[in-house]
């Protein structure tokens, strides 16, 4: 059974929809995870806390998510000044890699996916 014009449209239609919505979720995703560091130091700062390895890990994992607000212009605290130093930077490096991890993890696993796709057909 052979694609008819229309189908081949269709399915084009359908996978640039798909692809603009998950590019809308990302921007979204990470203006909410931008505004959700800026809250949290802001709340740090009000404490007067320092902040310690968990808080490092938790900066580091959402510190990629920052790019859309800082690409539009907004600043976006992405590293607590106010830290207790080698256990913080220790937790922010972690955070980092972690993110990286699943992130290049699941965009590799997708590549070696399409890959076998494209061989079977």
């Amino acid at each position: 059974m052979t694609a008819g014009p229309t189908q081949g449209k269709a399915s084009l239609a359908t996978k640039t929809l798909r692809v603009l919505q998950r590019i809308a979720l990302i921007i979204a995703l990470g203006l909410a995870i931008g505004w959700t560091l800026n809250r949290a130091a802001l709340a740090l700062d009000h404490r007067n806390q320092t902040a310690g390895f968990i808080h490092g890990v938790i900066q580091g994992a959402l510190m990629p998510m920052a790019l859309p607000n800082l690409a539009v212009g907004k600043d976006v605290a992405i590293y607590s000044a106010n830290n207790t130093g080698r256990t913080y930077k220790l937790g922010y490096t972690m955070g980092v890699n972690t993110c990286g991890l699943i992130f290049f993890g699941f965009f590799f696993w997708r590549v070696r996916k399409w890959k076998r796709q494209v061989i079977k057909s």
